[in-house]
């Protein structure tokens, strides 16, 4: 019993010491964190100061990315005003049936009655053969010699308006050669290609801004490194100072990667008041336009979402261009 009572008394004693020794681990660790995150803070504080401390070079550097920005920028805000003026154009693409003039007027409003009845179809407007002559009469300016015939030479006819965002593309030609096959038809007119032509081209225009923005993010790339390439050099005692007493390379690159975060994300604010500015000195002109159309449109800017990831985006490539360029210089900077 004498012999257990020591090992008792040294494992009580040995437990105290190993939570004293855990508590100051985790005190070492949150330490370090703190000191991590107050040093990130430290630099990126005095890296945004040097740029302040030469107004005129940064201010220069920010226009040159802002612009470079703003061309794609300004591409996808066309599309997207172009889109929204063109959401609704769906409608347009309708189906023009002309009776064949054997059928009787009842028969015709009959069919176009049927017609109406169809979930894939929107709308259906009957023209009869008198309605037709009037419109004729009164748009080619060809009433006197109209009114001599003997007979109404013009068809009746039934426009129709599939369903919208409903029905594809292949459906509306499925439809329309269903109803040109209908016994009572003599000719259908598709009215769709012109829709077709402009959807095409849109997607030729994201295309395009989409290779467009990865030449000119590879310019800004381009224009960062450079940048940050000049601070280096002309940071080289500095930095040959700081390794002398120890620093490491991590050590060393983070300030100018901070910087070239904020040559990036200033682009971006740039870009974003270059876009805004325009919009705003276009809108009058185009709510004018849109007015003597009988439109409410109104130029669309870009949105919460779409400026922060513009922001996020401009001081990624930032980022992106101070590694490479700190990776590629600062290795070559050593103390002799």
């Amino acid at each position: 019993m004498n012999k257990q009572n020591p090992r008792k008394d040294s494992r009580a004693g040995s437990s105290p010491k190993k939570e004293k020794g855990a508590s100051q681990s985790r005190t070492s660790t949150s330490d370090k964190m703190n000191s991590y995150i107050a040093h990130h803070k430290l630099v990126a504080v005095d890296s945004f100061k040097r740029l302040l401390s030469t107004p005129i070079p940064s201010l220069m550097t920010w226009l040159v990315i802002g612009i470079a920005l703003a061309l794609p920028t300004g591409l996808f805000v066309a599309l997207g005003n172009l889109d929204a003026v063109s959401r609704g154009w769906d409608g347009a693409a309708q189906i023009s049936l002309f009776v064949n003039k054997v059928v009787s007027e009842e028969d015709s409003r009959q069919l176009a009655k049927k017609l109406r009845l169809r979930t894939d179809i929107a709308e259906v407007e009957y023209i009869s053969r008198s309605q037709a002559l009037e419109e004729f009469q009164a748009l080619s300016g060809y009433g006197d010699v109209l009114a001599h015939l003997d007979q109404n030479p013009l068809p009746a006819v039934i426009v129709v308006r599939p369903v919208e965002k409903e029905i594809s593309a292949a459906a509306t030609e499925a439809l329309f050669n269903e109803l040109k096959s209908l016994p009572q038809i003599e000719q259908a007119i598709l009215d769709l290609e012109w829709v077709q032509r402009l959807y095409s081209m849109m997607e030729l225009g994201r295309r395009l801004t989409l290779a467009l923005a990865a030449l000119l993010s590879l310019g800004v790339l381009l224009v960062i490194g450079n940048t940050i390439r000049l601070a280096i050099e002309s940071r080289r005692d500095e930095i040959v100072i700081v390794k002398l007493v120890g620093a490491t390379n991590t050590f060393v690159r983070r300030p100018f990667l901070y910087t070239g975060l904020w040559y990036g994300f200033g682009g971006g604010i740039v870009c974003w008041l270059t876009i805004s500015v325009s919009l705003f000195w276009l809108s009058g002109p185009i709510a004018n336009l849109a007015g003597l159309y009988q439109s409410q449109f109104q130029l669309q800017g870009l949105g919460i979402g779409e400026t922060l990831l513009l922001w996020l985006s401009s001081a990624g490539l930032g980022l992106i261009g101070a590694w490479l360029a700190v990776g590629k210089h600062l290795g070559a900077i050593e103390p002799r």
